[in-house]
């Protein structure tokens, strides 16, 4: 995307969009297919800390079908039955490690949980869901020559850019080394991918933007935007209950015309995930955006871009 007559499209997205690039990479529809292995994280295990990040209720976001109690190709078959009910049944499918960290076992557990995965008809790659402590050079080599056959593609919790807000959430690391994770994991051939949340405490308006430009210095294939919400059972809604006054949120508006800015300051070749985060609204303990669905929210933001006349990149020079 190199020119400002790829953004004003036509039949196409003002933004580099998921589902384009998958139909483009595999000629046919892909769906992800959520998994839970069972696996911890080490800021649950008192490896590096202890209660997870603040925000994390992993119930909140795990398909019906979903049980670290299942092994991993009940799941994958439980899913397929489940989006063919649902949905326009997919030519492809992507077995998604999203509970927890994925990559938080040896080596060895490691390869036997995904070749289970990969042996089920239909799967042809795998997302794996991580954070940058549960990554070291011996798992990438493995993932490099799986990449070679199959579509890979790790998944790092970014969240934030700044080292106050990651101890905040009681992350357990720093910037600097989700930073490295991403740019080692790329050096060795890997599709990598970054998950960030806006509206945390602390951070003004003018920090999160400044995000973007830092985010355009890695080496990112794809990115998931996440509005902060309140999840019930975590530490951030105790805190959210006790002190209030700390939590700023966005409107659906405010967040339209932000996500809007961000993206047009935003590294044109980063496919776009998701712009929002949606939960069941029985797992939410703060304010809402209402009933209000993420493809009506997507409808919302694509047409903020029609009426600015914008696109993806747009305030972004040389790339």
């Amino acid at each position: 995307m190199d020119s400002e007559n790829q953004y004003i499209w036509g039949h196409q997205r003002r933004f580099n969009a998921y589902a384009q690039y998958f139909k483009k990479h595999f000629g046919e529809r892909v769906q992800k297919l959520s998994i839970d292995a069972g696996f911890t994280c080490p800021n649950r295990d008192g490896t590096v800390a202890r209660g997870g990040c603040t925000y994390c209720n992993n119930e909140s976001f795990n398909p019906s079908y979903c049980s670290p109690e299942k092994p991993v190709d009940q799941q994958l078959l439980e899913g397929m039955e489940f989006h063919s009910n649902r949905y326009r049944r997919a030519g492809k499918y992507l077995a998604y490690f999203q509970a927890y960290s994925n990559t938080y076992k040896p080596l060895e557990e490691l390869k036997q949980i995904y070749s289970k995965a990969l042996d089920v008809p239909g799967v042809v790659g795998l997302v794996i869901g991580t954070r940058s402590d549960a990554i070291d050079e011996e798992k990438l080599e493995y993932f490099a020559e799986l990449s070679k056959s199959k579509y890979v593609i790790i998944e790092y919790g970014i969240e934030s850019c700044y080292d106050k807000s990651l101890e905040m959430m009681n992350r357990g690391h720093d910037f600097e080394n989700v930073r490295k994770a991403i740019q080692l994991t790329h050096d060795y051939g890997i599709n990598v991918g970054g998950h960030m949340m806006f509206g945390l405490p602390g951070e003004s308006i003018e920090m999160m933007m400044a995000e973007a430009e830092i985010l355009n210095e890695l080496p990112l294939n794809t990115i998931k935007f996440h509005q902060l919400q309140i999840i019930t059972n975590t530490a951030m809604a105790k805190d959210y209950k006790i002190n209030p006054q700390n939590y700023d949120f966005f409107t659906l508006d405010e967040y339209v015309n932000f996500i809007v800015d961000f993206t047009e300051k935003l590294n044109p070749n980063f496919v776009i995930e998701r712009f929002a985060g949606e939960v069941p609204p029985r797992f939410l303990a703060g304010p809402t955006w209402g009933n209000v669905r993420n493809d009506q929210i997507l409808n919302k933001i694509e047409r903020e871009f029609q009426i600015r006349d914008s696109w993806q990149g747009k305030f972004i020079s040389n790339k």
